[in-house]
């Protein structure tokens, strides 16, 4: 099984051209989905307007070569190791299921283009990963849907319980349980016939819903982090006042409810909502 190109076993009735117009079909209705969702959430126009704001009150001018710095500090925080996520467990199940799904979708289009028939010798490796790929995003998904959901884990709200917001984490954990269950079952004609229908339904719905699901969100939070580090730089902050040390004098005279509800040395107040988890209910 892991040394065999899975999509071989589907020759018989499925030419190399079909599954190949298959993945160009879902490639372009991820890019139409997500122009669409830009247009229809206006978040395009969102993100050039607060830019011009903060341009309006920007302190300083940000070089180019220190946009450059930001845009790479933003590709490897953010982007490849997640670091804004606080909750560690959160943070490894979120990767998991992030390179997971990458591995997964690589090696799927390199097994359909590359190896299109058993005339051309499927590396092994490609095969391994390709399992890999999909477990990983079970095995970081299913940790998410079960345990780390905030309705879940911390309203207390059953894991059953969908919602519209649910249908991307959905859709991707049946594309790869049932590529899975497919790839284990293919040598049983009923079940391997079921399972790879499933594969196919449940990816069509992951890569055509993409203007009603959080598909595009990958998309938009590498460009939201980007900006955000870029108010700082240039100082306007997305426009939100620089409070600056409580207990400096200058602010208190600014502001001078500090001194009235606080002191005139105001206390670290600790870690507020992050001092527990929120598992009340």
């Amino acid at each position: 099984m892991f040394d065999t190109n899975p999509f071989h076993d589907l020759l018989g009735f499925l030419t190399p051209a079909i599954m190949q117009a298959y993945i160009v079909l879902m490639f372009l209705a991820v890019i139409g989905g997500t122009i669409i969702d830009t247009i229809h959430k206006k978040s395009a126009k969102y993100f050039f307007e607060n830019a011009q704001k903060a341009q309006q009150s920007a302190r300083r001018t940000v070089s180019g070569g220190e946009k450059a710095s930001l845009a790479i500090a933003t590709l490897t925080n953010e982007v490849l190791t997640s670091s804004e996520f606080c909750n560690p467990q959160r943070r490894m199940s979120h990767l998991l299921t992030m390179y997971g799904f990458i591995i997964f979708v690589v090696t799927t289009v390199t097994l359909i283009f590359g190896y299109p028939t058993p005339a051309e010798a499927t590396p092994g490796i490609l095969v391994t990963l390709w399992h890999i790929g999909a477990l990983m995003v079970c095995v970081g998904g299913y940790w998410f849907w079960f345990f780390i959901r905030c309705d879940v884990n911390s309203e207390g709200k059953p894991w059953y319980k969908l919602v519209r917001a649910d249908l991307f984490i959905v859709s991707l954990l049946a594309t790869t349980s049932f590529a899975l269950a497919w790839s284990f079952g293919h040598s049983y004609v009923f079940w391997g016939t079921l399972f790879f229908i499933l594969f196919v339904t449940s990816s069509t719905v992951l890569f055509t819903t993409v203007l009603w699901s959080k598909f595009a969100h990958m998309f938009f939070k590498p460009a939201a982090a980007y900006q955000k580090k870029v108010t700082k730089a240039d100082g306007s902050q997305e426009n939100l006042p620089d409070l600056g040390e409580l207990t400096d004098a200058e602010l208190q005279a600014k502001y001078p409810d500090i001194p009235t509800y606080m002191g005139e040395t105001p206390a670290y107040m600790g870690l507020g909502i992050k001092r527990e988890s929120p598992n009340h209910y």
